[in-house]
């Protein structure tokens, strides 16, 4: 196959501009919070950019389609853009005089480094407003103006260009009141097929709550449940198996406890205000119920130190089941290991959107990652111990240029099997079903370098002269290598290989690669294909191979094809001929780290001729992917991370998330009640919850990711400062963007600067932290005094918290 997968290719193509223009404005939305009085919503805001007129200082090449009209014209698809010299502006003259709240310059491309937005009541005396110096390109900007006198002209004045062109904007907004806050959601991902809100008083979770585990299958996902719980409300939380104390959450598992027909993984979830119940027929079930009580509660029940919170839980009444069995994501270890650390916390990240499925790509050309032993029978004399001492120590390195693939080496390491046993333990608490996969026949060379007793007549590539392995290979070259179909050695290998192998996983499945092997003939590769998967059935397990060996003598309805490139006809054939099921991974819909916006410095871009946005991931329909084939033979989806320029579990994170929870809803949801924009509004709400929880997210463009902030009650002495603290969530912004104000109840007010540990970078591969806002204050008498944050970033409402401090005479 001609295309490789989307670990093999790197590229550029400018994110659409409607998107880019989404971004920071986006970011800037806010939301009510359950601690703290939501903000009221402002009137409806004017562009006042649209009645006024736009000029330039020049324009590119004399063109009329590149004038300045072309900033407030309402059409993105138009730009100004200036002549090729650093101090050049455009400026909107208003129709009427008008104080101006904000402004948004969305930049397609050939953005400022460096400029200064300024207003004017006269057009000719100039109020610098802010100086803006970013590094990210195209982009959006929104600038807080705040004018506190009506202004006349509103100018950007450039100082750096980007490059050797000029400035191109192809919006310039000037807005007289902030956008109002979002409309609440309760952010439930993926989306229940049921939902029912019935109002009223909100469920309360109180120390003295227990959880009733009703049913033996019930203890697990009970026990998940408080361990969830016990760190952010610092509750005890006791699970037990009856109670008479008010408001407990029951857990009930037993048959036909969830929704009729959907035994395996259905649930419901009532909550009134009496009492939260979660019944399921089965553990797993009552598992996914959970994983949505977790989403209803405020984002900072996943703290993990105490939060003094109301934990409050919305009445509603849910119905719910996936529309796949196999909802799944790969991890790709054999490029760049991942410690069994951040396997967990990849986990924890994706089991909260029911993700049900760990494929872990343990082995290919650059590395090998499992331990395996010696058997008592070994005919051929192989040492498996090399694989892990030999090809456990290489990985990702430079390719063939000498460029450094990544921004560092590929780590290197392996599994022990006891690592492995905790990995599947791991995975199995949190939901997940793990599928191994040992590549081959080709993708072969970490086998052929350690071990060599594989190097026989027909294996490629060919050790060096005086050597007796295949040389490592750190580049993400493929197709080149291939075991040897002639050799008795080969089969002897992959049996043994393949048995340890099923005989340390419980679950049904073993993958076996079968993909890219170009170098082996086909008659080699059907040979030993054949062979493979007749060794997986004999083992009692279901093989799972990527679409290339669709075409072989699968065993008769006990295989599974996964999708991601090429030929779909021979998939259909494999359902029709061999009972094949399928699982669909497709290249434009599920692969990472294609990019996902242009402004990522790394990422390919093969797979959708340019980024694969959030919104490519989430607007796909796999029912009808695969031609003349019913859908009960789709098994599922399955989001693939591959590893050549991916490092550690920050870099894996931000490449996989959102788009993996949208992979998670096209697992999950009908299509029917599926929509992009619904999705997204729901998704702007987990922004917090994945900012609470470490995750390392991208701020994707044209999702509206909210704000929410909570303050701690403090104690102190009358003269001595309080420390009086907030915590804000704000995805996608940098410490210079937000403002806060605290009033108190005895009438003072404090401007405060709120601070993070982290600012976003997208070239650094990295969201912003939490944020913190300290008040050192002091008070003259004792008493109880209410301070409310106010915290704002340019063009929104802003966001509200309040605190108590408690202060005694010394």
């Amino acid at each position: 196959m001609s295309i490789p997968r989307s670990r093999h290719s790197t590229g550029s193509r400018r994110r659409r501009l409607a998107a880019l223009v989404a971004l920071l404005i986006a970011a800037t939305l806010v939301a009510p919070v359950t601690s703290g009085t939501p903000a009221a919503a402002a009137a409806a805001p004017v562009n006042l950019a649209r009645t006024g007129t736009a000029t330039a200082s020049s324009v590119e090449l004399d063109r009329a389609d590149f004038v300045a009209a072309h900033v407030n014209d309402g059409d993105r698809n138009t730009r100004w853009s200036s002549k090729y010299q650093d101090a050049n502006w455009v400026q909107v003259r208003l129709a009427t005089p008008a104080t101006v709240d904000h402004v948004v310059l969305a930049w397609p491309n050939a953005c400022a480094r460096d400029f200064t937005l300024q207003t004017s009541t006269n057009g000719t005396t100039w109020t610098d407003v802010a100086r803006v110096q970013r590094d990210t390109c195209p982009r959006t900007d929104v600038i807080a103006v705040n004018s506190a006198q009506p202004v006349s002209h509103v100018r950007m004045q450039g100082h750096q260009r980007w490059a050797g062109y000029g400035y191109s904007i192809s919006e310039f907004e000037i807005w007289n009141e902030t956008a109002p806050a979002p409309a609440p959601s309760l952010g439930l991902l993926p989306r229940p097929v049921s939902v029912t809100e019935n109002g009223g008083t909100p469920y309360t979770l109180n120390r003295n709550t227990p959880i009733v585990a009703v049913g033996a299958p019930a203890a697990a996902p009970a026990t998940y449940l408080a361990g969830l719980l016990r760190p952010a409300t610092g509750y005890g939380l006791p699970v037990v198996t009856q109670s008479t104390a008010p408001a407990p959450i029951v857990v009930e598992v037993g048959a036909g406890k969830g929704p009729a027909g959907q035994a395996a993984e259905g649930y419901r979830l009532v909550v009134t205000t009496a009492k939260v119940q979660i019944s399921a027929d089965t553990a797993n079930g009552a598992l996914n119920g959970v994983q949505t009580l977790r989403q209803l509660l405020p984002q900072w029940v996943e703290s993990d130190t105490v939060v003094d919170a109301t934990w409050t839980v919305p009445a509603v009444t849910i119905s719910d089941y996936p529309r796949f069995a196999h909802r799944g994501m790969m991890l790709d270890v054999a490029r760049s290991f991942y410690p069994m650390s951040e396997i967990k916390a990849y986990i924890d990240g994706a089991a909260q959107y029911k993700i049900n499925r760990l494929h872990l790509h343990l082995t290919d050309d650059q590395g090998w990652r499992i331990a395996l032993d010696n058997p008592a029978s070994n005919p051929a004399g192989i040492d498996y111990g090399l694989l892990t001492t030999v090809s456990g120590r290489t990985a990702m390195t430079y390719n063939d240029s000498g460029q450094l693939m990544g921004t560092e080496l590929g780590v290197t390491g392996f599994y022990t099997k006891a690592d492995y046993a905790e990995i599947v333990r791991y995975a199995g608490v949190n939901g997940m079903t793990v599928i191994p996969e040992i590549d081959m026949p080709g993708h072969t060379n970490a086998a052929l370098h350690a071990i060599p007793q594989l190097n026989t007549t027909g294996a490629q590539p060919k050790p060096a002269a005086g050597q007796r392995t295949a040389p490592a290979n750190g580049t993400g070259n493929v197709g080149y290598s291939t075991f040897d179909s002639a050799s008795t050695t080969t089969y002897e290998f992959v049996t043994q290989v393949l048995t340890q192998i099923a005989a340390m996983t419980p679950g049904p499945y073993l993958h076996i690669g079968g993909d890219e092997a170009h170098v082996t003939s086909h008659a080699n590769y059907t040979t030993m294909v054949n062979a493979f998967t007749s060794t997986v059935a004999s083992l009692g397990k279901t093989v799972v191979g990527w679409n290339e060996y669709a075409g072989t003598t699968l065993p008769q309805n006990r295989a599974v094809v996964q999708y991601w490139n090429g030929d779909r006809t021979a998939v259909a054939n494999a359902v029709t001929g061999r009972g094949a099921q399928v699982v669909l991974s497709p290249a434009p819909h599920t692969y990472l780290p294609q990019k996902q916006d242009s402004r990522q410095p790394l990422g390919g871009t093969w797979a959708c001729g340019g980024p694969c946005g959030l919104d490519r991931h989430y607007n796909w329909d796999p029912g009808t992917f695969i031609p003349n084939i019913a859908e009960t033979s789709v098994l599922g989806v399955e989001s693939a991370l591959w590893g050549e320029f991916i490092r550690r579990i920050g870099q894996a994170q931000y490449y996989s998330f959102p788009r993996l929870v949208a992979t998670a809803e096209v697992g999950w949801t009908p299509q029917a009640q599926r929509s992009y924009a619904d999705f997204t509004t729901r998704l702007s709400v987990a922004g917090g919850r994945l900012t609470v929880q470490g995750v390392n997210f991208f701020p994707t463009a044209d999702v509206a990711w909210r704000k929410q902030a909570i303050g701690r009650p403090a104690t102190a002495v009358v003269g001595a400062p309080a420390g009086a603290t907030w915590t804000v969530t704000a995805p996608g912004l940098r410490t210079a963007d937000l403002t806060a104000t605290v009033t108190w109840s005895d009438g003072r007010v404090e401007a405060l600067t709120p601070t993070a540990t982290r600012d976003p970078s997208i070239p650094a591969m990295q969201i912003n932290s939490a944020f913190t806002v300290v008040s050192r204050r002091t008070f003259g008498a004792p008493g109880t005094y209410t301070g409310t944050l106010s915290a704002r970033s340019a063009g929104a409402s802003p966001v509200e918290a309040a605190l108590t401090v408690t202060v005694r005479a010394p």
